[in-house]
């Protein structure tokens, strides 16, 4: 009797101790646990290319003047504001290219984040999410999501 209660209290706290580890980060070094992070900061570091194609460096600036406020820099994510899109979560065999295209024109529901839904974006031309989305996978191939 005490050999199976020793045993079923020690699979209970593998199981704690295997959900807290699990929780505490996901994929890029995101913490999951962002209350302790200032609102705003940065969730992801994030490498850079050593060079942008012209297309990227055309996104770039859509994306720094629309997107950034709340994806963060060379879309890092922001506490409380945006998801990363350098995360493998956005990677392009989850996360098709047309998916940010739909994205920016119809807002999408949260389902992978908790920072709530991301409402339709304004002034953004297909060839403007185009570039954007090609910045952006520029970023997640250099941070080794392909």
């Amino acid at each position: 009797m005490n050999k199976n209660l020793a045993i079923m209290a020690a699979a209970a706290v593998a199981v704690v101790a295997a959900y807290y580890v699990y929780s505490s980060t996901s994929g890029n070094d995101v913490p999951t646990q962002r209350a302790a992070l200032e609102t705003g900061a940065l969730l992801a570091e994030v490498k850079l290319p050593p060079d942008l194609s012209e297309t990227a460096k055309i996104g770039k600036r859509a994306f720094d003047a629309v997107c950034a406020d709340c994806h963060g820099d060379n879309a890092a994510g922001r506490n409380g504001m945006g998801p990363p899109l350098v995360h493998k979560i956005y990677e392009p065999s989850h996360h098709g290219d047309a998916a940010f295209l739909l994205a920016v024109r119809n807002g999408v529901r949260a389902h992978h984040w908790d920072f709530g839904s991301m409402p339709p974006q304004q002034g953004l031309t297909d060839g403007d999410v185009k570039g954007i989305t090609q910045y952006v996978r520029e970023l997640q191939r250099v941070n080794g999501i392909e």
